[in-house]
Order: structure tokens, then sequence, then C-alpha cells
């Protein structure tokens, strides 16, 4: 786990391993809430299973803060952010039940190390504000 990439928010406070070497995919996404939430044209979020990103390790716990907001598919997504500088750190998903989605999403600027974007799909590029390459998905992806 220790050669697993750091996870950083910008001043630091909130700094932990990710749970593997490499995020299942990376997703650009052009949504007008991505581009609200990172001040840009798109959100760059790197992809890693539920189990064993959450809960936060116990020595950042009181570093960290979460609000939730509804998603247009009637999901909840809570949001997790450092309590000093205010960089959104990492997302996850619940269903309309409240089980959780089975990933989470890390902000690719917290990624220390091991983000390729080579392969990234963008996605809800209806909304893009920048040119995308072909068969990108304008609105959700395909499932994985």
């Amino acid at each position: 786990m220790d050669t697993n990439p750091r996870i950083r928010c910008q001043c630091g406070a909130v700094s932990f391993r990710a749970v593997l070497p490499k995020p299942l995919r990376v997703d650009i996404c052009h949504c007008l809430e991505c581009q609200k939430q990172s001040s840009s044209a798109f959100g760059v979020s790197a992809i890693f299973p539920v189990d064993g990103m959450l809960p936060f390790p116990e020595s950042i716990r009181d570093r960290v803060g979460m609000w939730t907001r509804k998603t247009d598919s009637g999901n909840t997504l809570e949001c997790y952010f450092c309590k000093t500088c205010g960089v959104r750190v990492l997302h996850r998903g619940l269903l309309p039940n409240g089980t959780s989605q089975p990933t989470v999403t890390v902000k690719g600027g917290c990624m220390e190390e091991g983000l390729d974007l080579k392969d990234a799909r963008h996605i809800y590029t209806r909304s893009a504000r920048v040119p995308v390459p072909e068969g990108s998905w304008p609105g959700p992806p395909d499932k994985y």
C-alpha cells in the first residue's frame, strides 16, 4: 500500500494513500456541476473501489468535512473536502435507499502520482466548453 498513489489536498492537512496502485479508470467530466466545482472547463476524477477508501483513516477524519447534494439521477452525492484549505478531495454516490455506490471518485488534482489521462473517458460532453475526442459520451457513461 505504501507504493499506492498519495491523495493530498492543497495544504496537506488531508493526506492518505489510495487503495490500489492505479485507478480503475479516469473520467474527464464536462457536466455543469464539475465545471462549477473545479472552477474550470471540466473535472478530472480517478475512480477507485469504495472499500478501503472510506471511511477515512482515523488520523485525518477530524480534518475532513462533508456536504451532500442531490444528483440529476435522484441519487445523493457525498462531497468530502479539507476543512483547512477547502479543496474537494473525494466524492461518493449513494443510491436513493442509502446504499453506497461501489466506487468513489478522487479529484484528479489531489492525486500526487499515478494519474494517466491517456485513456481517460470524456463524459457529459453535451455541456463541454472545450473540444472533446470522438466517441465521448454526451451524457452519463456506460457502466464499467
